[in-house]
């Protein structure tokens, strides 16, 4: 990899964070509905996570114990607006039961582990992949991982950084690697957007608000950041790249 595309990565989110400031990722209350949203949001829009997370709140099931009691077929039916409704159910089971066994149902037990110890062990879990997990890690735990989608591939691969079909973790090898130079520097409360279009970025929760080292908060915002360029401008088939704050970054 070519040290001037670590430094043009670096680049994009000095740019969007000028611009844009904090999206607030990730939209919950407590770290275990960061893990729920993280399951539910596979595969769906995220306006039917957040009906679902309502239901679920309504029924007090956005917990351990509330998933724990509650029979499968009864979770199948307050799931059924995040699609795919079943399997999320079941790998919220598994998810539940593997935290019971291992760590005593202690969320503050498992964030406790190291990352390389963690991370196997989720992506071992039935209904996880790397993007699930590693936005549970980062987004619930506040492990420094970068976390990789869709909308990260598109723009890499647009500006011929990296090709779309590159592998999951030579991509986050990538972004992490050329963000942590910088992130002690790019706090923040620092921030100071300017008066651009704002994309459409979530209301401040108490989890898009926890106390992060600089590391972890840098990806945080980053992923975010792209998020909000894929979603506004980096369309999937017809790209508004005349008004991207990326634009003057194009080949």
């Amino acid at each position: 990899m070519k040290l001037s595309q670590e430094h043009e990565f670096r680049n994009y989110s000095r740019t969007l964070i000028r611009v844009w400031g904090p999206q607030h990722w990730w939209p919950a209350r407590t770290r275990f509905e960061v893990i729920v949203g993280a399951y539910l949001v596979q595969n769906t829009a995220w306006t039917n996570v957040e009906k679902t997370l309502r239901r679920l709140r309504a029924s007090a099931l956005l917990t351990p114990q509330g998933i724990r009691r509650t029979p499968l077929r009864r979770l199948q039916s307050v799931l059924r607006p995040a699609g795919y409704f079943r399997q999320k159910a079941r790998s919220l089971k598994t998810f539940v039961a593997f935290l019971d066994q291992h760590y005593g149902g202690s969320l503050s037990r498992m964030f406790s582990q190291p990352t390389a110890t963690l991370r196997p062990q989720l992506l071992a879990l039935n209904g996880v992949g790397p993007e699930t997990a590693d936005s549970i890690l980062l987004y619930a735990g506040q492990h420094p991982i970068f976390v990789v989608d869709a909308y990260t591939r598109r723009i890499l691969d647009r500006h011929h950084i990296l090709p779309a079909n590159t592998k999951y973790d030579e991509i986050r090898s990538f972004c992490e690697r050329s963000l942590a130079p910088i992130a002690a520097q790019l706090r923040t409360e620092n921030w100071q957007p300017g008066t651009d279009f704002q994309p459409t970025a979530h209301d401040p929760s108490p989890m898009s608000r926890a106390n992060r080292a600089p590391l972890a908060q840098l990806y945080n915002d980053m992923h975010g950041l792209l998020v909000a360029v894929g979603k506004n401008y980096c369309l999937k088939s017809k790209p508004h790249c005349e008004n991207c704050p990326l634009q003057k970054y194009l080949p």
